[in-house]
């Protein structure tokens, strides 16, 4: 709670002892404090105001009982409110050396300082509508375990997939990115499987859209999942990485994709990412 006056000076004396915010020492005149030497004022109770927030850190904030034409007659008076007092200032550990302020223009650190501070000033919040939640789909129609990432799951795209988009939404998750299990027999050595327009991805990504057309849907735009050799490229007979071919092939992916379902973001010249 604050109090102010405008346009007239402050001329309230300090309390011995004691430092108020926005009150200046009156070098003269014969307003006090003292609520035995000041002015009657009809219908003002005759001691002296104090503003708190509250006697308890967690309690009602008191009224005395006045209308704003009695506080502004007694705060003309002199009976101006006493606000609490400033706090002190911390104290430096023993031994701190009494140097003279720096003369920096800026000191961004004041706006980390208290969570108060943070909450006002930071960029970035982050909320479940920033998150992509990724889920790992195969052809049957059970979910089963995947054995190097415990708690994870190879969802049924028909059953389970669609199943877990929805519970994602209902917490505020509303992007998912799919990875694919593909069977070995459609791997080969250039994977062609990854720009079949009806492959396992293509379906159930028109499965998703069908029931939830505003989901955001990102897919992994690479041939690991189709590959016989299990990397991310085509592999020349003597390990070497074929790069332009493997980009020909992954772009034949991307632009499946993006005729099916919506549009390409290229992440690298390697790796393609499909925004839908």
């Amino acid at each position: 709670m604050a109090s102010s006056i405008f346009n007239a000076p402050c001329t309230a004396p300090s309390v011995k002892g004691k430092n108020y915010d926005g009150l200046k020492p009156a070098v003269h005149g014969n307003l006090r404090f003292n609520a035995a030497k000041k002015p009657s004022i009809e219908g003002c109770p005759k001691r002296v105001f104090i503003v708190r927030a509250s006697e308890k850190k967690d309690g009602a904030v008191k009224k005395l009982g006045l209308s704003d034409a009695e506080c502004e007659a007694a705060v003309a008076a002199g009976n101006v409110p006493e606000a609490p007092p400033v706090r002190p200032k911390p104290a430096a550990p023993v031994g701190t050396p009494v140097v003279p302020s720096l003369p920096l223009s800026r000191r961004p650190r004041r706006n980390r300082k208290s969570p108060a501070f943070r909450a006002s000033f930071q960029e970035t919040s982050i909320s479940p509508a920033n998150f992509v939640y990724p889920l790992f789909i195969h052809e049957g129609e059970e979910d089963t375990p995947i054995g190097a990432m415990p708690g994870c799951y190879r969802l049924g795209w028909r059953h389970g997939l669609v199943e877990e988009v929805a519970k994602a939404r209902d917490v505020g998750v509303n992007s998912i990115v799919l990875f694919p299990k593909v069977p070995d027999a459609l791997k080969t050595s250039t994977g062609d499987e990854a720009y079949n327009d009806n492959g396992l991805v293509p379906r159930a990504i028109r499965l998703l859209k069908d029931k939830y057309p505003d989901l955001v849907i990102y897919t992994d735009v690479a041939l690991d999942p189709y590959s016989s050799d299990g990397h991310d490229g085509i592999v020349r007979e003597d390990g070497v990485i074929m790069n332009d071919e493997t980009v020909f092939q992954l772009c034949k992916q991307a632009v499946s994709q993006v005729i099916l379902n919506g549009c390409v973001h290229i992440h690298n010249l390697n790796q393609y990412e499909v925004l839908i």
